[in-house]
């Protein structure tokens, strides 16, 4: 593997743990929230499990990917991490 692919990939699994991390804590404090705003959190932490889910596949697939085709995923990778954090930073802000 090529250390410019090494990185990109630690780089974009770093990344993809820190606002996984986040979203723990994050749901920690959505359960102190009122039932029906609970309901509401559970819902919206599930989209985001699910977002997580799918970023991190594509970035199995992206370490399972040749020389000669990784960088041709990389932006879909982008794509579903900056969607995954835009909606992380949103349910967040609505906590």
């Amino acid at each position: 593997m090529s250390t410019r692919r090494d990185e990109y990939i630690e780089k974009m699994k770093l990344q993809l743990d820190d606002v996984n991390a986040k979203m723990s804590a994050l749901e920690a404090k959505a359960q102190e929230a009122k039932a029906g705003a609970h309901e509401k959190y559970q819902a919206e932490m599930a989209k985001l499990r699910e977002q997580s889910q799918l970023a991190i596949a594509k970035l199995d697939e992206l370490r399972a990917a040749g020389e000669d085709s990784w960088e041709t995923m990389v932006a879909e990778m982008e794509k579903l991490r900056d969607a995954f954090i835009r909606s992380f930073h949103y349910f967040k802000s609505q906590i």
